[in-house]
C-alpha cells in the first residue's frame, strides 16, 4: 500500500488518470444493438423477461458494492499558488492589450507574494482538517444554494432522450410506464448498493469476473489502490446519494438539499395538478408493471380543469420570495403535503404539448410552462404528448455525473427489456385507491404570490432566443482522421465564430468533471487561448494564408486545448483555486486587489458558456446563457455529424448570425485539414 500511495504522487499516475474525463460518456450505458431495438414483443408476463424474481427487482446485481471505493478515493489536490497565478495570467493574455496585461500581471504577482500566500496557507490548513471531503465541495454548494436567482434558465439544464425506434413504444403511457419500472429497478439497485461502481477501465483485466471477485474482499479503506494496480480508476459517486428522493428547499439567504431516503412514491405533475403513488409494494418489491400503468392511465384520464393557482410557478421564483411563500404554505397547514412533494423519488411531468422540432423541444424541456413543473426536485423526467422524453435537473446537488449514469442505464434497460409493450393492457384495479391527488390550502397571500410568480416566469422565459446548427458535412470520424481533438475543434469553431461576429475575444467557460477525486465537482477549461486568438486572426486572411501554416495553427490549438483539459481533469486549473481563496478572503472581511481588477471581472463574465455530453441515448441538450449578453452553447460530437444548440437573450448579438459564423468557421477548418492532408499524401507519394 505504501508503494502504491507513493506511486500516486508520480506524474505517470496522474497521466494515467487523464483520460478518465476526456471519455466520460464512454463509461456509462451500453451501445444498444439495432437488432435488439427492432424487436417488437408481444405483451407477455413480465416475469418471463427476467431470469428470476430477484432479477426483476434490480437493474444490476453487482457483487462489488456501489460505494466500495468511496473511502479510499484520492483527494482533490490544491494547486500550487504559483501555478495558479501563472495559469490565470496565461488565460488573460488573449483577453487584454499589452498595457492591461502588464497591470494585471503586477496585481497578480503582488497577490501571489502577499495576501494570496496567506490565503493559500489558510486553505491548506482547512483542507488538512477536512480530509473527508474536497476543498471545493463546501464553497461550491454554497455558491449554488446562496444564489437568489430563479433556478429555471439560470441553473437547470435539460437532456432529451432519443426516441424509441420500435413502433408504438413512444406512446406517452407506454413510455412513461417503462420509465417508471426501469427507474424503480435503478433505484433499488442503488439503494442496496447493487449498482456497479463507476469505474474507468484502461485495460481488460479490471472488466473481468476475476477482478470483481478479488476487489470485493479488499477493504474499502484501500480498495481504490487495489483497482489502480490493475489499471482501473474508480470515480467519485458521492453525488449519487442526492440523485433520488432529494429536493432543493428554499430558505432565506440560503437553500438546503433535503433527502428522504425511505420514500417509495413518485410525484406526477399533469395539467398543473400533482399526484403521488407508490412504486413499491408493502414488501418492498416493485409493483407489477400493469398496476403502475393503471396508475399512470388514471392520471392521464383525469379531465379536471387546470388549477387556478398552480404551485409549480413558485419553484421558478426568486429564492427568497419562494422561501417566504413556502412558509406561508406551511402556515396554511400544507406541511404533510409539501413533504410528499419533497420526498418523492423524482418528479415526472406529463405534458399535453409536443416538441415538434428542436426549437419547440428545447423550449418545452428547458422551461416549458412552470405550471406543470417542480424545478426544485433533483431531476424531473418530462414526457410530452408524443412520448418524447427529457430530464431537467437542479444543479446544486450535483453535476452531470450521476444524472448521466441514470440517463444511460434507464434508457438501456427500457430499450432492451421494456416492462410493457404497446399491446399490454393496464391492470383492472381501482387506481383511485392507489393514486393520491395532492390538494393544497391557499390563502390570499399565497394566491397573490403565485400570480406574481407566473407573471415573472413568463417575463423570464419569453426573451430567450434559440439557434441550432446540425453540421452533417463532417463528424468525429473525420476529425480523428486528421489527428486533432474533436472537442478542441468544436471549441475552436466557437472562438473563431465569435471573433468573426465581433472582432473580439470573450470570457469562455467549459466544464470539466473532477470526479476522479473524492467529492470532486468541476474545474473550468478556458478554451479562449493565445493559440485560438492567433488562429482566428490568421483565418481572417484565409484567402492569402498558407495552408501549411494554418494547419500548424490548428494543431497548436488542439494541443493546447488537450493540455488544458488534462490539467482541469486533474484539478490543475486556476478557477476553483482562486474561487476558494476569494471565499476565504470574503469570510475574513478582505478584498484583495486581484479580485477587484476589471480584468478579473471581464474574464469571469462568461459571454461564451459551453458544455457537452456525448452518449448514444442523448438526442438534444441545452441550457440558458449565464450572462444577459452571452450565449449558452450546448454541443455534441457524433461519428458523422456535429451539432450546436445555442441560446441567447436580446441584449446579446443575434444568435442566428453567431450560428452562421460557427458554420463558416467549421467549413474553413475542415477545408484546411483536408487540403493539408491531401498535400501531405501527394508529397509522400
Amino acid at each position: 500500500l505504501r508503494i502504491v500511495m507513493a506511486a500516486l504522487q508520480h506524474s505517470s499516475v496522474r497521466a494515467g488518470l487523464m483520460p478518465v474525463y476526456r471519455r466520460l460518456s464512454g463509461l456509462t450505458g451500453r451501445q444498444v444493438g439495432r437488432e435488439q431495438l427492432l424487436v417488437t414483443a408481444q405483451c407477455t408476463s413480465v416475469q418471463g423477461r427476467y431470469r428470476s424474481s430477484r432479477s426483476r427487482e434490480y437493474l444490476q446485481e453487482s457483487i462489488v458494492p456501489s460505494y466500495h471505493f468511496q473511502p479510499s478515493m484520492p483527494r482533490l489536490p490544491v494547486p500550487k499558488l504559483s501555478d495558479t497565478c501563472g495559469r490565470y495570467l496565461a488565460s488573460q493574455q488573449p483577453m487584454l492589450d499589452s498595457t492591461q496585461l502588464a497591470e494585471t500581471t503586477r496585481i497578480t504577482r503582488e497577490f501571489e507574494a502577499k495576501e494570496g500566500a496567506e490565503l493559500h496557507n489558510e486553505l491548506l490548513a482547512m483542507n488538512e482538517q477536512n480530509k473527508h471531503t474536497s476543498y471545493i465541495s463546501g464553497p461550491w454548494f454554497d455558491m449554488y444554494l446562496k444564489s437568489r436567482l430563479p433556478v429555471v434558465l439560470n441553473y437547470n439544464p435539460f437532456m432529451s432522450f432519443v426516441d424509441d425506434p420500435k413502433a408504438g413504444y413512444t406512446e406517452q403511457l407506454v413510455r412513461a410506464t417503462n420509465f417508471v419500472v426501469s427507474s424503480a429497478r435503478f433505484m433499488k439497485s442503488l439503494r442496496e448498493e447493487l449498482l456497479k461502481p463507476e469505474i474507468f477501465h484502461l485495460g481488460d483485466r479490471s472488466k473481468s469476473k476475476w477482478f470483481e471477485n478479488i476487489i470485493r474482499y479488499v477493504p474499502s479503506s484501500v480498495s481504490w489502490y487495489g483497482a489502480y494496480m490493475v489499471n482501473a480508476y474508480p470515480l467519485d459517486m458521492s453525488q449519487y446519494k442526492n440523485l433520488l428522493n432529494s429536493t432543493r428547499v428554499p430558505g432565506i439567504g440560503r437553500d438546503e438539499i433535503v433527502k428522504h431516503e425511505d420514500a417509495n412514491h413518485l410525484l406526477i405533475v399533469r395539467n398543473g395538478h400533482m399526484y403521488v403513488f407508490d412504486v413499491l409494494d408493502a414488501d418492498g418489491n416493485i409493483k407489477q408493471p400493469a398496476e403502475l400503468q393503471a396508475c399512470l392511465k388514471y392520471i392521464l384520464s383525469d379531465e379536471s380543469p387546470p388549477p387556478s393557482h398552480p404551485l409549480g410557478y413558485l419553484t421558478a421564483e426568486n429564492r427568497d420570495t419562494w422561501a417566504r411563500l413556502r412558509q406561508k404554505l406551511l402556515d396554511c397547514g400544507n406541511e404533510e403535503t409539501l413533504k410528499m412533494v419533497d420526498s418523492a423519488i423524482f418528479c415526472m411531468c406529463l405534458d399535453d404539448g409536443v416538441g415538434e422540432d428542436p426549437d419547440s423541444l428545447t423550449r418545452l424541456m428547458l422551461h416549458g410552462d412552470a405550471a406543470n413543473r417542480w424545478f426544485d426536485k433533483s431531476f424531473s423526467l418530462i414526457i410530452d404528448k408524443s412520448g418524447t422524453a427529457a430530464i431537467n435537473f437542479e444543479h446544486a446537488w450535483g453535476d452531470g455525473v450521476g444524472v448521466l449514469r441514470y440517463f444511460n442505464e434507464v434508457f438501456d434497460d427500457m430499450s432492451i427489456s421494456p416492462a410493457v409493450t404497446p399491446s399490454c393492457e393496464a391492470a383492472d384495479i381501482d387506481s383511485s385507491q392507489h393514486v393520491r391527488k395532492l390538494e393544497f390550502n391557499l390563502d390570499g397571500a399565497v394566491k397573490e404570490g403565485i400570480e406574481t410568480a407566473k407573471e415573472n416566469f413568463f417575463n423570464l422565459v419569453k426573451p430567450l432566443d434559440l439557434g441550432l446548427l446540425q453540421y452533417s458535412r463532417h463528424g468525429k470520424n473525420d476529425i480523428k482522421k486528421y489527428k486533432v481533438g474533436p472537442d478542441a475543434i468544436m471549441q475552436l469553431a466557437v472562438q473563431m465564430g465569435y471573433h468573426r461576429l465581433t472582432g473580439k475575444t470573450a470570457g469562455t467557460y467549459e466544464s470539466c468533471s473532477t470526479a476522479a477525486f473524492k467529492h470532486g465537482r468541476t474545474e473550468t477549461v478556458r478554451p479562449c487561448t493565445a493559440e485560438t486568438r492567433q488562429c482566428s486572426l490568421a483565418f481572417d486572411k484565409i484567402d492569402s494564408a498558407n495552408v501549411s501554416e494554418l494547419r500548424q495553427l490548428i494543431q497548436a490549438c488542439s494541443d493546447k486545448h488537450n493540455s488544458l483539459t488534462k490539467n482541469a481533469a486533474m484539478g490543475q486549473g486556476w478557477d476553483r483555486h482562486l474561487f476558494a481563496l476569494r471565499t476565504i478572503a470574503e469570510k475574513n472581511g478582505g478584498s484583495p486587489a486581484i479580485f477587484q481588477d476589471p480584468a478579473f471581472a471581464a474574464i469571469n463574465h462568461f459571454i461564451l458558456s459551453t458544455s457537452t455530453l456525448n452518449t448514444p441515448a442523448l438526442h438534444l441538450g441545452s441550457f440558458a446563457p449565464v450572462v444577459p449578453d452571452g450565449f449558452g452553447i450546448g454541443y455534441g460530437v457524433r461519428d458523422r455529424e456535429l451539432g450546436y444548440n445555442i441560446t441567447s437573450y436580446p441584449a446579446s448579438l443575434d444568435v442566428r448570425d453567431f450560428v452562421a459564423c460557427i458554420e463558416s468557421s467549421l467549413d474553413d477548418l475542415f477545408n484546411v485539414l483536408y487540403e493539408s492532408s491531401k498535400a501531405k499524401s501527394e508529397t509522400e507519394k
